[in-house]
């Protein structure tokens, strides 16, 4: 897919999570491990949220987040943050499996 993707680790980067930006770029994603659940408080844009499992199966999806959300799923392990309408454009299903590699 080539997506960058950033990874928010600690608790205090997942809390931060995308609070204080004004978008991400089409090729860009957050995200967030260990999490179950996510909110668009104080947001100010959608985004697509995909809840992964320990083994990156995309178990559940939420197109076009906007602000004022709270989202969660007890299956999930990670969550992927992704610009809205990314998963439309990937052509993104629920039971699609996600791999991260690092690049130096």
């Amino acid at each position: 897919m080539g997506i960058r993707v950033s990874t928010a680790d600690t608790a205090v980067e997942r809390m931060r999570g995308l609070l204080g930006r004004d978008d991400l770029a089409s090729d860009e994603a957050l995200l967030l491990r260990p999490c179950r659940s996510i909110h668009t408080f104080g947001m100010r844009f959608a985004i697509d949220v995909l809840f992964l499992d320990r083994h990156g199966r995309l178990v559940a999806l939420h197109a076009d987040t906007p602000a004022r959300r709270l989202l969660f799923n007890f299956r999930a392990t990670q969550t992927l943050e992704m610009p809205a309408g990314t998963v439309r454009r990937q052509s993104i299903k629920t039971g699609d499996v996600f791999a991260f590699e690092a690049i130096p």
